[in-house]
């Protein structure tokens, strides 16, 4: 079933210890989409500038993706310039120029309407809101957020979280949201605030799903948290898009599904960590752009091995 996804579509200019690249195909969406698109059709919502040529949207093209909801304006495209240092744990911003994306006002268009599923990747939460009001229809809803947000448009941030059946953040945000410093604890107060269900990422450490009694439609209780660790990664070349390729795998995973169980949730968490392992072994899109649907299952297979859950946890057939 189809996900439409709105977010940014942009440009990073990084810095790692591995090496230096200037204004390559980055943002939100565009990391998500590639992701999920070996699972399910992806449909995008963004906004770029004259600066983004049909190269460029031919990286998702390529995959699938359908492109015709993101608006082609005057201007420039968001470009983010940061830098990573040492294990790469977390990103220096030195330039965050807007351009586009600072008046970026989502348009559905009329083809997109029939979407299943929604994810409202990190922009403004005015925004968030506004899209799901749009597509009061859909299967399920999941989205993203950040520390900017959650400081200083909480008010509006929370209208978001109660329209959510799924909230994808990480350890740091969790706590900044909850106001908790012990992470159950903190779970279990952001899922008061909304979501039905969340999902915390620790980085190289994996993620942690959380339920509450409204996750599932006709389970018996609720079902405990589960851990999937990440997967050991030799060379790490840019962290930037890891995260929202691991939500791409996971939410993507999730739509190909008949149904939302626990058991789809906690497999889903493991195609999650797999396509953010590919996103960090090369700058930007280049590695998510050539990997292969067989290359995911290999992986996916090692992943459920090294986490002793091979019994438990088998490949899609693809």
């Amino acid at each position: 079933m189809s996900i439409l996804v709105v977010g940014s579509v942009a440009f990073d200019t990084l810095t790692t210890p591995t090496g230096h690249r200037e204004k390559i195909l980055g943002g939100a969406a565009t990391h998500f989409s590639l992701a999920a698109s070996f699972f399910t059709p992806v449909r995008v919502v963004g906004v770029v500038g004259k600066d983004f040529t049909a190269e460029h949207e031919d990286v998702m093209r390529s995959k699938g993706i359908d492109t015709s909801g993101i608006e082609h304006a005057d201007g420039l495209s968001f470009h983010w310039t940061g830098a990573y240092e040492g294990a790469m744990s977390e990103a220096k911003t030195l330039g965050t120029d807007l351009n586009v994306f600072g008046t970026f006002a989502p348009k559905i268009p009329a083809s997109y309407a029939d979407s299943d599923y929604l994810f409202l990747a990190n922009i403004d939460p005015v925004l968030q809101l506004r899209v799901r009001q749009q597509l009061p229809n859909v299967k399920l809803v999941a989205g993203d957020t950040m520390n900017y947000w959650i400081n200083d448009h909480r008010d509006n941030l929370l209208k978001v979280l109660r329209e959510l059946d799924i909230l994808i953040i990480n350890d740091t945000e969790a706590r900044l949201l909850s106001g908790e410093h012990n992470l159950v604890a903190a779970a279990k107060r952001v899922m008061e605030l909304g979501p039905k269900s969340l999902v915390i990422k620790h980085g190289e450490y994996g993620a942690t799903a959380f339920f509450s009694e409204r996750s599932f439609t006709g389970e018996q209780g609720t079902p405990k948290p589960f851990r999937a660790p990440a997967l050991p990664i030799e060379t790490v070349v840019d962290p930037t898009g890891a995260g929202d390729s691991f939500a791409g795998g996971f939410y993507g995973y999730i739509a190909s599904q008949p149904q939302l169980t626990p058991a789809v949730l906690r497999k889903a968490l493991f195609y999650g960590g797999v396509m953010g392992s590919f996103a960090v072994e090369e700058f930007g899109t280049d590695r998510l752009a050539r990997t292969t649907r067989e290359e995911i299952e290999e992986r996916f297979r090692l992943f459920v091995e090294i986490s002793h859950l091979d019994g438990e946890l088998k490949p899609d057939a693809k």
